[in-house]
């Protein structure tokens, strides 16, 4: 009888299945709004978003100046987000902000948004807008909401991103030190970017090693310089290093950052030498 009746197991499924579908399409095409809300409701807690979403879209236009018409909105956005479709979730949350701005789930969705955007962020390598974008809204859900319960989960959020734009504006600053390996006149690009970033991210953990490879951008850009320039640009190189010893005396990048100031050092004693020789010369003859 077991056997018999797992035999059968796949075909009973399949007549489950289709039993099922009939009745949610009969659902769809029915004219009878309560029912069909009742029935978006059920789909939405048993977590079935596509089937709920599929009827409250549906339902949207005949629910207008009735009172489940504002949840309708807020329940059709978030089915959108619990199917990972973030762009049309961020738009359908913005869209409810502005159209129910004192709802009971006002607060919710503003968050939902930022989230919505949040997950459309890319990696750290890619293009940033996204991730702009999420910032700003969460940035005006924290002064919207500065006492929202959700507050803590945002500040986590915006400190992630914020970490990403870190290191992508890292990432851009070094290019141009990479850059350096193919083309010299990229020295003083990399000197400028790394920098900007210093000024940008006063308080970034990348700084130690900008301020490093800025030391030795600068040096490389000195010994790349026409002889006349090299002076005023090796000098710089030494006020660097003692900014650097200053901030970071304990820096891994101690002992290398201390070879290129002596080798500074040097090039000013060679360049002094043979500037007083010239001068010598000069008053000789």
């Amino acid at each position: 009888m077991t056997r018999r009746i797992l035999a059968y197991l796949p075909i009973l499924l399949t007549v489950v299945l289709l039993s099922a579908c009939g009745r949610y399409n009969k659902i769809l095409k029915s004219d009878d709004v309560d029912k069909k809300y009742a029935a978006a409701l059920a789909y939405y807690e048993k977590e079935e978003y596509d089937k709920s979403g599929a009827l409250l879209e549906d339902l949207m236009p005949l629910l207008k100046g009735r009172s489940e018409y504002e949840q309708a909105n807020f329940l059709y956005a978030n089915t959108k987000y619990h199917q990972q479709l973030f762009v049309e979730s961020a738009f359908h949350f913005t869209s409810f902000g502005q159209t129910f701005p004192r709802s009971q789930y006002a607060e919710e969705a503003a968050f939902l948004n930022a989230k919505s955007l949040t997950n459309e962020s890319p990696a750290h390598n890619l293009d940033q807008q996204s991730t702009v974008q999420a910032m700003t809204a969460l940035q005006e859900f924290m002064r919207r909401y500065p006492q929202s319960k959700y507050m803590q989960e945002a500040n986590t959020i915006y400190d992630e991103l914020s970490r990403k734009i870190e290191l992508k504006a890292f990432d851009n600053a070094k290019q141009y030190y990479k850059l350096t390996n193919y083309d010299p006149q990229y020295y003083k690009s990399a000197v400028v970017a790394l920098e900007n970033f210093r000024k940008n991210f006063p308080s970034s953990a990348f700084n130690e090693e900008a301020a490093y490879l800025r030391i030795d951008a600068q040096h490389n850009y000195a010994k790349e310089s026409i002889e006349t320039k090299q002076r005023d640009r090796y000098l710089e190189v030494i006020t660097m290093y003692q900014a650097f010893v200053d901030a970071y005396p304990n820096s891994k990048y101690l002992r290398t950052a201390e070879s290129l100031y002596d080798s500074s050092r040097q090039a000013l004693e060679r360049l002094s030498k043979s500037t007083n020789a010239a001068n010598a010369t000069a008053t000789t003859n």
